[in-house]
């Protein structure tokens, strides 16, 4: 173990403890930003091929089966979210003997978790759309798309929960990388199974299921051959119940946070659908677009639970508010930046994915709307990421539950009688505002240092 201690200390490009803060988060996090672009530049692609090539009705379905999907793997994330910041605090109080653990028993629950929800997800699709009121035309592509994309659903949690453990440990190029693999890989399957096989809605979804399970084998690989406290072989894998409680204490509050997150954009899908097909269609194309913005604070909010996870665990409490300040910063001025462009570029921006003109002026002013907020969204990013890092998960999950069941959803319903379709983006805002608001008086207060391991 000293041996393998020493070994580990040598690797300083995992070390987020040292150095200038600034430059310690971009170097960790530009990689890993690029590789959540690119993750969303494939989810994006996914998106204006399936669009161009099979139509409107085809990229609802892909959007509507977005939301219920999220909502299936929400418990799944949320553990894997506890495993990450369990690992990150090991590694940075050199804790070395129990991450072999931690990362072990968390492998036989997702194995588990993940065959039970692809079986459950794959027998329950189509009354989960219904239950929606998806639109009749939508209906029949949407259960097909998502039954074959929840049979993957294994593949795509151990896929993403390998690539947060390595972020956990400080890694940031090799799963930049290693999404830059599953994107090329998906982009290149999805036209091979659409334009050339015409394999229709289905075509897109093995695309996607194919790109991810070998993303998941090649991950695996480096892992076991490149860090060895991160072993799979037999007589390393062992489940331990205390690491398990652990990693369910700080993951619980953040699976029940995505659970609401989920549900709070199925409820709003209800709500997107009453409008019909072409605010549907608009709804999910404005999202690829919002994503892709939205993976640069996901980005922050990962490189702040890694770095505050590190920082905390050596007793480093000041760079831990260096780090938000830094996160703050950047996310005004991409905001900023990414404003002006909707507003000048919307409409063609939405041109990428159809030419139906309906589905542009409704996408466009989405758009307007919801980048109008943006900062708020990052904000409250960027200190859920910070509070992640410390292990308290409570607040942000009271949070959410209040922020979407409590302010977005009612508003939704309210001002979209009010002022028709644009109300439901105005209620998206307000949540984002009011959400920062609350989260922001309580990382001031300082309550979250009581929830650090000892």
């Amino acid at each position: 173990m000293k041996s393998l201690a020493k070994f580990l200390d040598k690797n300083e490009h995992t070390d987020l403890t040292e150095g200038t803060v600034w430059k310690v988060i971009v170097r960790f996090g530009l990689p890993l930003l690029i590789g959540n672009l690119l993750q969303q530049l494939y989810n994006f692609t996914d998106s204006v091929i399936v669009g161009q090539f099979l139509g409107k009705e085809a990229l609802a379905a892909v959007s509507a089966s977005f939301y219920h999907y999220y909502f299936i793997i929400s418990l799944v994330i949320g553990i894997g979210s506890g495993t990450t910041v369990v690992i990150s605090q090991l590694y940075g109080a050199k804790d070395y003997a129990r991450l072999q653990r931690a990362f072990s028993t968390f492998f036989f629950f997702m194995l588990v978790a993940g065959l039970t929800l692809s079986v459950a997800g794959i027998i329950l699709a189509e009354p989960i759309f219904r239950m929606t009121n998806t639109p009749e035309e939508v209906l029949p592509q949407a259960v097909a798309y998502f039954k074959i994309y929840i049979g993957g659903t294994f593949l795509f949690v151990a896929f993403h929960s390998f690539i947060s453990i390595l972020r956990g440990m400080g890694e940031s190029i090799r799963p930049m990388l290693l999404i830059f693999l599953t994107a090329i890989l998906n982009v290149v399957l999805d036209l091979l199974f659409i334009a050339v096989f015409h394999w229709g809605i289905e075509g897109a979804a093995r695309a996607t299921v194919i790109a991810q399970g070998i993303g998941m084998c090649v991950a695996l690989g480096y892992i076991h051959n490149q860090h060895p406290l991160l072993s799979i072989q037999k007589k390393d894998m062992v489940f331990d119940f205390t690491l398990f409680k652990e990693e369910m204490r700080v993951g619980i509050p953040t699976s029940i946070q995505q659970c609401a997150i989920a549900l709070g954009l199925i409820a709003l899908l209800n709500v997107v659908n009453s409008f019909g097909a072409d605010t549907l269609t608009a709804y999910g194309a404005g999202g690829k677009i919002e994503a892709i913005i939205t993976q640069a604070f996901l980005t922050l909010s990962s490189a702040l639970a890694a770095f505050c996870g590190q920082n905390i665990g050596a007793r480093k409490y000041e760079r831990v508010w260096q780090g938000v300040r830094f996160s703050i910063g950047f996310c005004f001025i991409l905001c900023l930046l990414t404003f002006l462009t909707v507003i000048l570029f919307g409409n063609e921006i939405m041109r990428l994915f159809t030419v139906d003109e309906g589905v542009i002026v409704i996408g466009q002013e989405y758009l307007v709307i919801i980048f109008g907020f943006m900062f708020f969204h990052g904000a409250l990013n960027i200190f859920n990421g910070a509070l992640r890092g410390a292990g308290d998960t409570f607040f942000p999950m009271i949070i959410s539950l209040l922020c979407l069941w409590l302010i977005r959803i009612p508003l939704a319903y309210w001002f979209s009688s009010l002022w028709g379709r644009p109300g439901i983006w105005w209620a998206i805002g307000a949540s984002f505002t009011i959400g920062v608001a609350l989260t922001f008086f309580y990382y001031k207060s300082g309550l979250w240092k009581r929830r650090l391991r000892a």
